[in-house]
């Protein structure tokens, strides 16, 4: 993967090819408006998929629950036996007494054995699953095609990255949990009707008031968290944006304009958090009323029971430790509800993003690009946009030869990064062919392509590492010999040498410790180790000193010696030495030629050189009627 993954447009043509959120729009942009199903089991198996390998661990930690359940019912039937034959008079009842002593600890020992069991493992395979999730997301990601990533706001793949795959770890360590209070909860109902059935139905009688209550609150609740799941999504993607684009914001003094921007989609955020913790917070007080209803029955009832001889006391303990604990699983339950939300709409938001269709693939019989391979580039009547209907490149046809330097030229939103990222095979042409080295770029394996075409941007991207991990970036295996040479090639070494550590030598995020000048001659360092056949130049040159730039211009003669060239340029000073000068306009061919022949052409590019101007961008809209009028006037 080249640098050019992350930047291969000019600013010209992302007017062209990012359309306006509000009419084209992926997944990501449409989430605050859908708030998905409250189960599907689509997405379970999808899910499932992952959990899968260790669902061993999983079933060990079940059977470690159901112990831990098990444990819990039975310590009030203990109690129970205790008070009622325990407390005899005599021996035997000290004896009973220390048998039920014995068998409490031997349940507490099973209690916290089983629940040690289940915290390790559990969090142990919801870890791992964890991890295989950003994982697959991540390798993803890594082969989407751009024209998707052009659509998809980074803060928002962040969250789907970092936030979702939390929340499904969340679900998995809690949902082995609440298949516990299930059957604790169950086991309490069978315990009480096994130990009084008319009591146990008595004390039962507060559930048709939960269950109505929980009628009513299920439809909002839902609603509820999963607007606060979606409005955080927004306001991260948000603060990535503003954060990313700093340099811009304060260079513009938009400090304030994007705090408000920012602080509108936090309150949103805020105000939906608000409104599901009182959703989720609204079950408690509720449950707990009903618990303190269903001890005073089974006090007031039971004791007349007791007082009547028609209960024994050691049943109404245990009645009380059961009515106590009774309401503990709906409680935990009805937070669980909450979790279970959550991890419904992560899973959805995780299975969208794995499922994003990779359109630039490789064919089945796709075969590698050798480095015997000529190193010609050649456009077949060439026609490709960004958005259906609005063609950036229109019938282009030219032919670069094997050696030769080919600039190309034009005027801001001509179609010139549109030409390079097609030769890389970013984007697929809508008609025509592009070939390189003689072949169809869809028929050859992109890892393949991508060894033999090396790009170098206007703004090279460096990644978090030392210097030399930085230039053997598109071929790890280069020695450490091949990298000074490099840089010495290209005019880097001096500068690097005079770094705290030479080539290793930390380099900050996105490589701000160097100036721009410093991180594009590391960026031919890269360029010349990849050893390419076919070197592509978008505005290398761009946005540096003129000094800088010498040194530049004598590495690019260094890089190009041998390989076929295609340079971007927008400064006609710049591409005066080219083999060959293609202009674009208007996404057209409008010439071709060396420098001197396009002078005598008297051409388009002959006006604006003749009347000065240093970039096809100095132009006004009418340049070339302007050009016309000029020289006409001349002669």
């Amino acid at each position: 993967m080249t640098e050019a993954t992350l930047n291969t447009e000019d600013d010209s043509e992302d007017r062209n090819r990012r359309p306006p959120r509000a009419v084209v729009g992926s997944s990501l942009d449409r989430e605050e408006e859908v708030f998905g199903k409250a189960y599907d089991p689509k997405i379970v198996r999808r899910i499932w998929a992952f959990v899968k390998p260790y669902r061993k661990q999983i079933y060990l930690s079940v059977a470690a629950v159901l112990v831990f359940t098990l444990t819990q019912l039975a310590f009030p039937l203990v109690i129970r036996f205790a008070i009622d034959n325990g407390m005899a008079q005599g021996g035997g009842g000290r004896s009973i007494l220390l048998w039920c002593i014995v068998a409490f600890a031997g349940l507490i020992a099973i209690n916290f054995a089983s629940s040690w069991i289940q915290e390790t493992v559990v969090g142990k395979a919801a870890e791992n699953v964890l991890f295989d999730m950003r994982r697959a997301m991540f390798a993803h990601l890594q082969r989407v095609s751009l024209g998707w990533m052009d659509k998809t706001e980074v803060g928002r793949l962040m969250s789907r990255l970092m936030g979702d795959v939390n929340s499904m770890q969340e679900f998995l360590e809690t949902s082995v949990l609440s298949v516990g209070d299930i059957v604790l909860l169950f086991g309490i109902v069978g315990v009480l009707l096994w130990l009084d059935p008319m009591l146990g139905l008595i004390t039962m009688a507060t559930m048709p008031i939960l269950f109505i209550v929980r009628l009513f609150w299920l439809p909002p609740a839902k609603v509820s968290f999963m607007a606060a799941h979606h409005t955080n999504s927004a306001a991260n993607g948000a603060l990535a944006e503003g954060i990313n684009g700093v340099r811009t914001v304060q260079s513009l003094d938009r400090q304030q304009v994007n705090f408000d921007l920012y602080e509108e989609k936090a309150r949103a955020n805020l105000r939906a958090h608000l409104r599901a913790a009182k959703f989720a917070q609204v079950m408690v007080p509720i449950v707990d009323t009903l618990t303190g209803i269903s001890m005073a029955t089974v006090i007031v009832v039971g004791g007349q029971m007791v007082l009547g001889r028609e209960l024994d006391v050691g049943v109404m303990v245990a009645f009380l430790f059961y009515i106590q604990r009774f309401f503990d699983p709906i409680r935990s339950l009805t937070m669980q509800y909450s979790v279970f939300q959550r991890a419904m709409s992560s899973g959805t938001r995780i299975v969208e993003v794995l499922d994003v269709p990779v359109t630039i693939a490789d064919k089945p019989d796709a075969f590698p690009l050798t480095s015997g391979m000529d190193g010609s580039v050649e456009f077949k009547d060439v026609t490709f946009g960004y958005r259906k209907g609005l063609p950036v490149l229109k019938n282009v046809s030219f032919r670069v030869n094997p050696g030769e330097t080919v600039a190309i030229v034009g005027p801001t939103g001509s179609g010139k990064s549109s030409c390079m990222s097609l030769v890389h095979r970013f984007y697929d042409v809508w008609d025509g062919s592009v070939t390189v080295g003689g072949h169809d770029v869809r028929d050859v394996t992109q890892d393949s392509l991508g060894e033999q075409v090396a790009m170098v941007l206007q703004e090279p991207f460096l990644f978090t590492g030392s210097v030399i991990e930085n230039i053997r970036y598109n071929k790890e295996s280069a020695t450490r010999e091949q990298v000074i040479d490099a840089a010495k090639a290209v005019g880097a070494h001096d500068f690097i040498m005079s770094l705290a550590d030479g080539y290793d030598t930390r380099l900050e995020q996105r490589g701000s410790n160097l100036s721009l000048g410093q991180r594009q001659l590391i960026s031919f360092a890269r360029a010349l180790v990849a050893d390419a056949k076919i070197l592509v130049l978008d505005e290398a040159t761009a946005n540096i000193d003129s000094y800088t730039e010498m040194l530049i211009q004598r590495a690019l003669k260094r890089l190009l010696e041998g390989r076929t060239g295609l340079v971007i340029a927008h400064r006609l000073a710049t591409i005066r030495g080219a083999d060959r000068i293609i202009v674009l306009q208007n996404g057209e061919l409008l010439e071709s030629g060396n420098h001197e022949q396009l002078m005598e052409k008297q051409g388009l590019y002959s006006r604006l050189y003749t009347m000065n101007y240093s970039s096809f961008d100095d132009l006004p809209e009418n340049a070339e009627d302007h050009a016309a009028a000029a020289v006409g006037k001349a002669t």
